[in-house]
Order: C-alpha cells, then structure tokens, then sequence
C-alpha cells in the first residue's frame, strides 16, 4: 500500500485525492481547481508513509502553505467556481462553504496526528488549537454557535467571510480530537500489552501530569521537556516508549523526561 501511494498517489508536493471514474486526477497541481485537499495529506502522514523519504514533511509544509487559515485547515484549495459533473455535489457549493473549502472540523485533527508522527509538537498543537472551542471564546461572536461544542463546518477564507460556524454538534470532531490530543500530543496510546508512551509536546508545555485508567489501573503519568531521555515505572527503567500491563488495582507513578 505504501509503495502504491508514492507511486500513483505522490503529485510532488503533497499526495492526490483520487482518481476519477475517467481515470483522471483529482487533487492534483494539474487540475485548475481543487489542486490540494486536506484528506489524503492527513491520513498518509498519521500512517507514517513518506516519513524517512521526505515526502510527509513535504505533504505537511504544503498544507500549512495552501489549506491552514486563521479558523483552521481548510479542506482543499483553490476552491471550485463552476459545477464538475464528475465531481457533483462538492463542486456544487459557494467557494469556501461545506465540501467547497471550508474549514471541515472533522479531518482538522488528522493533520494534528501528522504533525505528531513527524515529531512537530508546535505545529501539531497550532492546529489543535484554532478549532478547540476551549480557545475560541474571543471569536464566539464571529462563529455564531456556542461557544463549548465544536462544529461540522466552519467558512474559509475564499467565502470572503471566513470564521462563520455551522452545524455544531453534527461531526465527529469530538472523538478524533480526543484521539489527536490524548495520543498524537500527549502520546499516551493504549496497546496490547501495555501503554505505549511517545508524547509530541510544543514547547509551551514544558512540564504537565496526566492520569490515565487503563484496564483497572491507575496511571499517573509525569511528563518533562528538559533533560535526558528517560522513562520510569514506579522507579523501575523501562526500555522503549511501553509501560506494561501492571496487575489491576495498580496504582502506577510513571516519569518521563524528553
């Protein structure tokens, strides 16, 4: 699957959206419109493909470049002005509204887990940050939804109003923000056979604790940015980025120096 990816998947700076039914590319530079989407770049970094290549690195600088705005990753540019009939309903929307450019919450967190894969903390926790509602009180006037739930769609910069929330509640950004914060950032990932620890901190976050349940367990994790590397278990050296299963009713001290 990889090497199909690169191969007929790569366009150069950032890898295609598909191929139509014609065979022609979609999410290419060759196309006049829709020439990059925020889709393909999220899943093929959270997966790692191109990572040792340069092609991910070079798949993120070109999302950053082309998709992110003030209100978040844009979910392809430039926008549609005219109706694709191999397309259909995508192309059917104003520039920078729904499928047509705006800000889609629901894949925003894709782009997060990249960042993390990549080992980019502050870039990752950028684009956490411009759709978390935790962050956006100042702009609750601009988004026109409340202010504690995140939305399916917010306008992009092509609508020439950007910033304009709809349709909150109806997404699935909750979870896979969730997913990108607790174990793309923090890197807290639970495992088979034990918890996988591999945080992806921005430089703010200097020193932070954070408690996990994990299968009957409690696992009160310390996290410092300054030092040698090291990992303890209740002051056992653990090898790696695992801490094992502890018996349950565990109470687990867990230390770790980036």
């Amino acid at each position: 699957m990889e090497k199909a990816v690169l191969t007929d998947g790569w366009d150069g700076e950032w890898f295609l959206r598909a191929y139509d039914a014609a065979g022609k590319k979609v999410g290419s530079r060759e196309c006049s419109e829709g020439q990059i989407y925020i889709e393909p770049q999220g899943f093929c970094t959270l997966a790692g493909i191109g990572k040792e290549t340069g092609e991910m690195k070079k798949a993120l600088d070109s999302t950053r470049a082309r998709l992110l705005g003030k209100y978040g990753v844009e979910l392809l540019a430039p926008c549609y002005t005219e109706y694709h009939l191999e397309l259909g309903e995508i192309s059917s929307y104003p520039p920078g509204f729904k499928e047509n450019g705006s800000v889609f919450c629901h894949n925003n967190p894709w782009i997060v887990c990249g960042e993390a894969v990549l080992g980019r903390g502050n870039e990752a926790f950028d684009v956490y940050r411009r759709i978390c509602p935790a962050y956006l009180e100042e702009k609750s006037e601009i988004h026109e939804t409340e202010p504690y739930v995140y939305s399916q769609t917010v306008t992009g910069r092509a609508s020439g109003e950007p910033g304009h929330a709809r349709n909150s509640w109806l997404t699935g950004t909750a979870s896979w923000t969730f997913v990108s914060i607790s174990q793309a950032i923090l890197g807290i990932q639970p495992d088979y056979d034990g918890l996988r620890i591999v945080p992806c901190l921005p430089d703010e976050l200097q020193d932070l604790t954070v408690h996990r349940q994990f299968r009957g367990s409690e696992y009160h994790i310390h996290i410092r940015q300054t030092g040698m590397r090291s990992m303890t278990a209740n002051g056992q050296t653990m090898e790696g980025d695992r801490v094992p299963l502890f018996p349950a009713g565990s109470r687990v001290q867990v230390e770790i120096t980036l």
